[in-house]
């Protein structure tokens, strides 16, 4: 059984990432991702991609590679919960910006995974940060609340990064969702139900449905991708801040119980944290929103994850709104807030557990996929990263990352910039034009 130091190598950048490893990480401050607190002297052994075992006492197999971590912390790969990392890369230039398609007939049938873009530079500098899995959802367009078919990247220095294509449904309400319905929530509501109706009556009779599509302001493409939202085989992510907007959006959940509903945002949720839990719907969060930036967020409060978790809500985290292109990276510091706030007397923050997991494992869960991603967990993908500090420490940064086993370059264009003009050297040519 050969040892290896974490060390330059554990960090060196490859070219291209490598078969998926057997290896043993030991001598950790070991993080499971569910909720609990760290524990030292962990081990975790990664065998074909997927974690087999993790926790203290973990025997380590016979031949398989050893990373001694040494001490440092090592926890499951951050699950970014809400992003649009890999279909945009400049806003405002239109040929770079996949995430929505105003011009386009379909809404719900439009999905981002054909436009997902391995080498997007926002990639490598979340994978550096320690990310390694993320939603990736379309924005909406005029016309319609439904903006079309989300996907779950890794982070992976491949060409193969979606790891599930056609993952969740996205549609807006609220104020967004007023203004794609044509200017009022009851415009919103009405598309709403007319969609499912017309879904309902799809499922019953394709036929007659497509005889009278022209008339139907839903065309065959987009009910098609609506019926396994109707079923309950796919997630509905509903865009929504404002409170009675909540309650509106949950009881859907009663007229179709089937309905896999998850809100996101949800910047007043704690003021209805009661009908959520009781309706069974989980919620990806926006960890900031701590201003009355709107009329639809004039509840806003930094306790607000805190306030649902302890109503019973499951609650991940996620960045809509949030520079979510690019900047995932930042759920670290948002978690390490939560665990900051609740030592403040009269607000609700979480464990220091319970906060890693909302980057973790409870994004996962609310979409279904906690028995895949999230977690360390036996059976779970083995994204795992070794930090050099507690990774909810601003100052923390990766030592090393995995992704399905495989050992990850640690390397982006900030980080070759930086290595390039460290020390300046004067030459021939102005820098900018040396290579």
């Amino acid at each position: 059984m050969k040892s290896l130091l974490l060390g330059a190598a554990a960090a060196a950048a490859f070219a291209s990432p490598a078969a998926a490893q057997t290896v043993a990480i030991t001598n950790a401050k070991l993080v499971i991702g569910d909720g609990a607190g760290p524990v030292d002297g962990g081990t975790v052994v990664i065998r074909d991609g997927k974690v087999v075992a993790a926790g203290a006492g973990v025997a380590v197999p016979a031949g398989v590679r050893v990373v001694d971590a040494g001490g440092r912390w090592v926890s499951p790969g951050i699950f970014a919960g809400f992003t649009r990392m890999g279909i945009v890369e400049v806003d405002a230039v239109e040929g770079t910006n996949d995430t929505a398609a105003s011009g386009s007939p379909f809404n719900a049938a439009l999905d981002v995974a054909p436009a997902v873009n391995p080498k997007s530079s926002p990639i490598a500098i979340n994978r550096v940060e320690g990310v390694t899995r993320a939603v990736v959802a379309p924005d909406n367009s005029r016309g319609s609340i439904f903006a079309g078919q989300g996907a779950v990247i890794d982070l992976g220095a491949d060409m193969d990064a979606v790891s599930r294509p056609r993952a969740f449904q996205f549609m807006e309400y609220g104020e967004a969702g007023a203004r794609a319905a044509g200017g009022s929530r009851p415009a919103a509501y009405a598309m709403l139900r007319n969609a499912l109706l017309l879904v309902r009556d799809y499922v019953r009779s394709p036929a007659a449905f497509e005889s009278n599509s022209k008339d139907a302001m839903l065309t065959r493409a987009d009910a098609v991708a609506l019926v396994p939202v109707v079923q309950g085989k796919m997630p509905l992510l509903v865009h929504v801040e404002r409170a009675s907007d909540i309650l509106v959006v949950l009881q859907l959940k009663k007229d179709v119980p089937s309905l896999h509903l998850v809100l996101v945002g949800a910047t007043e949720g704690w003021t209805v944290a009661r009908e959520i839990a009781a309706a069974g719907v989980a919620v990806i969060a926006s960890p900031v929103a701590d201003l009355p930036e709107s009329f639809e967020a004039l509840a806003a409060t930094q306790s607000n994850i805190g306030r649902m978790k302890a109503a019973g809500v499951l609650v991940g985290m996620g960045t809509i709104n949030q520079d979510e292109a690019r900047q995932a990276r930042w759920e670290k510091q948002y978690a390490g807030n939560l665990v900051a706030i609740a030592s403040v007397p009269g607000a609700s923050g979480l464990s220091w557990g319970e906060a890693f997991a909302t980057i973790s494992s409870r994004p996962a869960e609310a979409l279904g996929m906690g028995d895949a991603f999230g977690s360390l967990r036996p059976g779970r993908h083995g994204d795992v990263v070794v930090w050099d500090g507690d990774p909810l420490e601003i100052g923390s940064t990766a030592q090393a990352v995995y992704i399905d086993g495989v050992e990850q370059p640690l390397v982006s264009r900030q980080t070759r910039l930086r290595d390039r003009y460290w020390e300046p050297k004067e030459g021939a040519l102005p820098k900018a034009y040396q290579r």
